[in-house]
């Protein structure tokens, strides 16, 4: 079921659009993505949860609830000034009031004072509400050449920090150069937090389903004509038309829907099965701090110079560091790995006590583990400047290598990097120079006689 299928489920426009309400519909032999997606539009809406009707085993009724057109059009990617109508139900293609199994009628026969009803309701949606109170009216802010709507700009973020959505995007604003630098048509999948980041928030997976945040591989629906996308394959063969940046309004659009971390392939959209990027994952075990993966940051420049290649740091916002490098775009997804395997292996013999390459976790009796696989198709990292979804609201920031020493993650946040960034600029801006060759990495990976790791 796609985004479409989805949203054609959830939000059914009335007939009506002096009410421009939707309606949404939670009952026995909707898909659960259907249903997750309606319980994360209640809930943001405030709608009590008494009104939300669980999966039945007996006959079919189910709730409608209306909601406010400008939250479900933000939850779900769409235009609130879009002309957005479909009479598709999951019931079939029969018109929502009609659908013999989902009448309004059984709706109102389950509760005499249904909360929100049409009946005798002013025209248009019931205010929708945040943690402050009622939201503020949408502002427009000008990027570039566009105007992007930034709708409910005092929602609380990260309350515990004070920080509103309009912060978020103000701080994107900031470093704009530096995060379309890592981003720029580059397909990119979108990680969002519509609700914002609360203690007990968690992210739905494809094991879960459930969350309150998703990841967002596809174009969502009402985007923007100016958003450009690239067309990819997932290693199922399924493929998608995923958002590839071209211009900071992107960034900024994006950011309305909830995006705190991008997600960008590193590929560019000219050429989705060769890496312009090579990117090396320093990832702690649990309990191992950031102090002990700068070492080996530290070994992995030096490695790389004496092949005739640099590369640029960054922080995880978490304890890890990524390592990137510009490369020519001539080899495949399994080339790049057995690279990134070649260098790992070097590593585990010049720092025996502190680098692993054991790809099983149960098995790894090292610290820091060289992730090869993040060069798998499909695998992605947090863009530089992309926000950790934590209370602290840290970001990825990208790094000088003099600094590495006395950096510490918890450093970089969505207060202090705009100012940094203002002050020093992007210390990434090289990655747009030379492009590096893999043949001494993959001469190595042919001397070791290391075949390309499987995806998984």
């Amino acid at each position: 079921m796609g985004l479409s299928d989805v949203a054609a489920a959830i939000l059914l426009a009335t007939t009506r659009p002096a009410a421009a309400g939707y309606v949404i519909n939670i009952g026995r032999g909707v898909a659960a993505s259907v249903r997750d997606m309606a319980q994360l539009l209640i809930d943001v809406s405030g709608v009590p949860t008494d009104l939300v009707e669980a999966e039945q085993t007996g006959p079919v009724e189910s709730t409608w609830q209306r909601l406010d057109v400008g939250l479900a059009a933000e939850v779900l990617g769409c235009s609130p000034s879009d002309d957005l109508h479909t009479e598709t139900s999951s019931c079939g293609n029969t018109p929502a009031p009609s659908c013999p199994r989902r009448s309004r009628s059984a709706a109102r026969r389950r509760s005499s004072t249904p909360r929100w009803s049409p009946a005798g309701s002013p025209p248009g949606p019931p205010p929708r509400r945040t943690l402050g109170g009622v939201a503020t009216a949408a502002e427009e802010i000008r990027v570039g050449e566009r105007l992007v709507r930034v709708s409910s700009p005092d929602k609380p973020y990260f309350p515990e920090r004070g920080l509103t959505k309009l912060d978020v995007v103000r701080y994107f604003l900031a470093v704009g150069d530096g995060i379309l630098r890592a981003l720029r048509d580059r397909p990119t999948m979108l990680e969002r937090w519509p609700r914002g980041v609360f203690e007990g928030a968690t992210i739905a997976t494809r094991q879960t389903n459930r969350g309150d945040a998703f990841y967002q591989k596809r174009l969502p629906a009402g985007a923007p004509e100016w958003v450009r996308t690239a067309h990819i394959t997932f290693p199922s063969g399924r493929t998608a038309d995923e958002v590839a940046p071209s211009e900071l309004a992107v960034v900024i659009w994006a950011a309305n829907l909830g995006t705190l971390r991008f997600h960008p392939w590193p590929v560019s959209a000219r050429d989705v099965e060769r890496p312009d990027q090579l990117r090396i994952d320093l990832d702690p075990l649990p309990g191992v701090g950031f102090e002990q993966v700068v070492p080996v940051a530290r070994e992995v420049r030096a490695f790389l110079a004496e092949l005739g290649m640099t590369g640029y740091p960054k922080t995880t916002g978490g304890r890890g560091l990524h390592v990137y490098l510009s490369i020519e775009p001539r080899w495949s997804f399994g080339e790049c790995r057995r690279a990134v395997l070649a260098l790992g292996r070097e590593m585990q013999r010049r720092l025996p006590d502190l680098v692993t390459t054991t790809w099983w976790r149960d098995q790894r009796d090292r610290p820091v583990f060289v992730d090869y696989n993040q060069m798998s198709r499909d695998h992605t990292m947090a863009s530089a400047y992309s926000i950790r979804p934590t209370p602290q609201a840290l970001v990825s920031a990208p790094l000088d290598w003099a600094e590495l020493d006395d950096a510490r993650p918890e450093d970089f946040d969505v207060l202090t990097v705009p100012a940094r960034f203002a002050e020093r600029g992007d210390p990434h801006a090289g990655l747009d120079g030379d492009r590096h060759s893999l043949e001494p990495l993959l001469a190595l990976a042919d001397r070791e006689r290391l075949e390309a790791p499987p995806e998984v």
